[in-house]
């Protein structure tokens, strides 16, 4: 922390003493990469939506490469209040939602993109490389933004979709003094809470015998709640017809396995600043400064209820299965060719038992019920300062910048057991809690659970709600810190010879030196409480009852759902988040009461330990440096053909980089010191784009361009990170990966028929080598005489995987309690065949301005849509087999042959072709929109159909979300010149967020019910 601290005082104090008042160039030459075809500085007055998008759309037409632009409609007024979602605007790109907020961004299919503020690189809160988190600002502070698809050769390498770069307002580009005042309140109907909003900016520029000076400083603080209901309901686990099991039919089947209703309220608080200086003492100097700076606390408060210990044989020959539906599994992409899975049974509806089963086994689906509070603080700073010169022929550039993030993860999650009075009691040495009998029901597309009604075992409200009747299970605490940087100063010039060659109008040279650092810690513990050996005589809820409250009993509000747990307990979530040393104080308080009463009784000797403190967990941390000096050279040009205009730039980027891995030698479990890894790699990038207009206003586009995407912090590190749970994979890092290399073909065409009209249609095509991809080595996971999965619970792990030792709970993997199991160890490597993308753009904007005479009131309509239609090619020959969950699917579908050494495929196990993430075969947006006679109305429909993630849970297959729609709607009205009101909603059908396991369609595994947001805000401009 000091040295990160350390150099951010250096630079800043460098900038106040080299550079006193000084900012940001213009907001056309922020642009450096794209925009450096048009010297002339335009200063475009812009104010409502048919004002943004001709300004935007002139930018674009003029642009010598392939990029889109998104302008403000007013002072910090994007299309909508979250930047991803602003960015859902542009073509091409797809987002994806946390509770139904903006969060990830995917151009073109992926993810590994770039975020700049101003030209200036971000580093994120983790240890990823996009940049700054869209969560982190605001769209208030945004005047506009670009996304680089086809880089030019000045353009900063790291993406393999493209750059994305938000604008802030420049001072020198004023014609007035402006001040301006927002402000808004948000509602969320899930959360059920409103929050504020408010932002303001001043900007304004004086004539001095010095020269002109510029100023513009905006502020923001921002609140916002929402909440997300997440049902879960697993049945990855199978029952086969002469196994002896009590529930087994005639037929084999899929049967419940975990069920769970979890509730997250996300609350963030964030609060933002943006300075920028410009100085001209003379008309061929501009000096410039700019910062910013932000601060946010995010915080996740989930309770969740949840019925585990269904797997033990007891319980699965106990089941009541009521109904059963068929499910098309369908095909995957095997090593040797298509698999065709075919068609299950899975169970639909049904009971879990509760009683004793003719060999006196309890009959326990365990009701487990957990608290789990989590928040990221994050403080983020860019600053950047520099100078542009122009002499007779040569313009020079030089800019220092430097970006930082330093995060906090603090957490505290909690577990507690509820013990049904009405149930076989839970036994010392054999049993650490009992069951609850459960219904369950997954028809209609609806994943529902709850107590089931009218048996002798049934809890009643009052039960569910005794504290008495709950146990300590677990606590785990968290306190990791990740400190990113970028140090960088470059140098940039441009020589005009244009009259020295027909051809070129310039030629463009630089270097660039940047140096990035991460830093990683984690630091946590652990503490259990589930072994009916050792603890079985825990603390009650009611010892800790001041730190206790009932969970969220709406969980039917989004869907009117039939099923939920409506009555349970918990720790207090906001007690938890807000004061966590208070929850701690009270479980340890608690556990020094039991034990005093538990030694009296005489049921134990010694005192259970109270709860232990985080510590350094040494194998993860690492200290990553990388620096890298890139140099390039570029020529613009500019000629005709036959009259027609032909524009553009050809050029070559040379990267060279140098790693430096640090992370700790841990011998018998003690760090011995550090070690070191080193690497190096460097690359030729060359790029070249042209712009052809063959007719008036059809502009033809052509672009190649290659670029390298670095790995992960973490990928990257010598570390290893041990969560917690048996369920969990250790993630090993690879010092070994290389950058993944991408080669971008693009061609278009656009026709312009109006300022604000335009159509096109574009295609791209990738090569992508050396992709990161995350693997596995699973260990075996033998089924036991109980039905139990039992896994190896000894070090060394012979069957696959690795040892963690320090998981405290073995859970549902292993029937012997105790600490240390064998578990997956995952870790990511460079795949080592080519990949391909293709895809189709098609975009259309028009309005009906031009028609003002004619159809009167009705010309202020508007219409803008946009289509991607894209596709891997599929030629990764790397597979994953889906022999987790006991190896459950090929046990349901007969598949043994795992080495393909038969003739035929209906017998291999199965295995599937890794593939692309995030890649959405489909998507479109289609936004109608009113803009006349003060008042501006916006309708925003989104779609985008089903992706992959890298969620690997079910049979180790990943998740796939389902297609989803978003309505969002904005209505305002200028009352005067000065102030304007405005009403927005944000995903008004609430349309939910479903996973499918295996293919889509097939099995429903998740759904995510989302937030509704309605915002009310009024604006002032003086």
């Amino acid at each position: 922390m000091l040295k990160v601290n350390t150099r951010k005082l250096y630079l800043a104090a460098a900038i106040s003493s080299a550079f006193a008042c000084v900012t940001m160039s213009s907001q056309a030459q922020v642009s450096q990469d794209e925009s450096e075809g048009n010297p002339e500085t335009e200063v475009i007055e812009v104010r409502g939506i048919r004002s943004a998008l001709a300004s935007a759309l002139a930018e674009k037409r003029s642009a010598d490469s392939i990029k889109e632009v998104i302008q403000a409609e007013d002072i910090g007024k994007l299309p909508d209040q979250n930047l991803a979602e602003v960015l859902e605007n542009v073509t091409g790109v797809q987002i994806d939602r946390t509770a139904g907020v903006g969060t990830g961004v995917q151009i073109r299919g992926t993810s590994a993109n770039r975020v700049e503020i101003n030209g200036v690189s971000t580093v994120g809160s983790g240890s990823g490389r996009s940049g700054i988190s869209f969560d982190d600002l605001p769209a208030a502070l945004i005047s506009s933004l670009e996304v680089i698809k086809v880089p030019t050769a000045k353009t900063i390498e790291g993406s393999v979709g493209g750059t994305i770069n938000l604008r802030t307002l420049r001072a020198l580009s004023l014609n007035e003094q402006l001040l301006s005042f927002r402000a808004q309140a948000e509602n969320s109907d899930l959360a059920d809470a409103t929050s504020p909003r408010v932002s303001g900016t001043f900007g304004d520029n004086w004539d001095t015998d010095f020269g002109r000076i510029g100023i513009v400083l905006t502020g923001s603080y921002a609140e916002q709640q929402v909440a997300s209901f997440d049902p879960r309901l697993d049945r990855d686990r199978e029952v086969l017809p002469g196994s002896g099991s009590g529930s087994a039919e005639s037929f084999p089947f899929l049967r419940t396995q975990f069920l769970e209703q979890m509730t997250t309220r996300y609350e963030y608080e964030t609060n933002n600043f943006t300075a920028s200086v410009e100085f001209e003492p003379m008309d061929n100097l501009k000096l410039y400064f700019d910062a910013t700076v932000n601060k946010q606390e995010r915080a996740q408060k989930t309770s969740r209820a949840y019925i585990s210990g269904t797997g033990g044989s007891a319980v699965v020959d106990n089941t009541v299965n009521n109904e059963f539906e068929t499910i098309n599994l369908g095909t995957i992409d095997g090593p040797n060719g298509p698999l065709e899975l075919g068609e299950v049974q899975a169970v639909l509806s049904g009971t879990l038992g509760v009683g004793v089963d003719s060999n006196n086994n309890n009959i326990d689906p365990n009701l487990r019920v957990g608290t789990i509070t989590g928040s990221r603080i994050t403080d983020s700073d860019v600053f950047a300062t520099g100078f542009e010169w122009e002499l007779d022929r040569l313009k020079l550039n030089s800019e220092i910048s430097y970006s930082s993030s330093d995060s906090t993860f603090p957490r505290l999650n909690t577990d507690l057991d509820f013990i049904n009075p009405y149930g076989p009691q839970p036994s010392a040495g054999l049993s650490i809690d009992n069951g609850v009998p459960i219904e369950f029901d997954a028809s209609g597309g609806v994943l529902q659970f709850g107590i089931a009604q009218g048996m002798d075992s049934s809890p009643l409200s009052e039960d569910l709600l005794n504290p008495a009747n709950y146990a300590l299970r677990s606590v785990g605490v968290g306190r990791n810190s990740q400190e990113n940087a970028e140090t960088a100063f470059r140098v940039d010039g441009t020589y005009d010879i244009s009259d020295l060659n027909p051809y070129f109008s310039d030629i463009k040279a630089g270097v660039r030196w940047n140096k990035n650092e991460a830093l990683s810690n984690n630091i946590n513990s652990s503490s259990n409480f589930s072994n009916p050996n050792t603890t079985f005589y825990r603390p009650t809820a009611d010892l800790f009852a001041d730190v206790v409250a009932p969970g969220p009993s709406n969980f039917n509000e989004a869907d009117s759902r039939r099923l939920y747990i409506a009555d349970y307990l918990g720790i207090d979530a906001d007690v938890a988040f807000s004061n966590p040393e208070m929850v701690l104080s009270a479980l340890n308080d608690a556990i020094i009461a039991n034990n005093a009463t538990q030694i009296a009784n005489g049921n134990i000797t010694e005192g259970y330990a109270t709860l232990s403190e985080p510590s350094l967990q040494l194998d993860s941390f690492f200290d990553i440096e990388e620096e890298t000096t890139a140099l390039y050279v570029q020529g613009d040009f500019h000629f005709y053909v036959n009259d027609i205009p032909i524009r553009g730039n050809l050029g070559l980027r040379y990267i060279d980089t140098e790693v430096t891995s640090v992370g700790n030698n841990i011998e018998n479990g003690q760090a011995t010191g550090l070690r070191e890894e080193k690497s190096s790699y460097d690359y030729f990038l060359p790029r070249f784009s042209l712009a052809a207009e063959v007719i008036d206003d059809l502009v033809l586009r052509g672009g190649i361009a290659k670029d390298i995407r670095r790995p992960d912090f973490d990928n990257l590190s010598t570390s290893i990170n041990f969560p917690g749970g048996a369920g969990s994979a250790v993630q090993v890092g690879n010092p070994g990966l290389t950058p993944e290399e991408v080669i971008s073909y693009d061609i278009s065409a656009e026709y312009y028929f109006s300022n604000s009209s335009f159509v096109s249609v574009g295609f791209f095509h990738k090569k992508r080598t050396d992709i990161f991809a995350a693997v596995r080595d699973n260990p075996e996971e033998p089924i036991g005489e109980n039905g139990q999965i039992e896994r190896d619970i000894t070090d060394p792990c012979e069957g696959g995987g690795i040892w963690n030792p320090t998981v405290t709970d073995r859970n549902v993997w292993s029937s012997v309690p105790g600490t240390g199991i064998c578990v997956p160890l995952q870790t990511t490597i460079n795949l080592p065949n080519e990949e391909t993308q293709t895809g189709v753009e098609i975009a259309f904007q028009h309005d009906l301005s031009a028609y003002e005479d004619t159809l009167g009131w009705a010309s202020g309509f508007g219409l803008i849509a946009n289509y991607t239609y894209q596709e891997s090619g599929s030629n990764i020959d790397t597979f994953r087999p889906a022999t987790g969950d006991g190896n459950a699917l090929n046990n349901l579908l007969g598949r043994t042959d795992t080495d393909q050494s038969t003739s035929t495929l209906s017998d291999d196990i199965v295995e599937e072709r890794i593939e692309l993430e995030d890649l959405s075969k489909n998507a479109y947006n289609i936004t109608l929109f009113y803009d006349k006679y003060d008042l501006s109305i916006r309708a925003r429909y989104t779609w985008r159909s089903s992706f992959k993630t890298g969620n690997l849970i079910s049979f180790d297959m990943p998740r796939i979300v389902d297609d989803r729609a978003q309505l969002n709607m904005s209505v305002s009205y200028d009352i005067n010149e000065s102030m304007s009101v405005g009403l927005e909603g944000i995903n008004l059908l609430r349309e939910d967020r479903t996973q499918w396991c295996v293919n889509e369609g097939a099995l429903l595994c998740e759904q995510g019910l989302t937030d509704r947001r309605i915002i009310l805000g009024v604006t002032a401009n003086f």
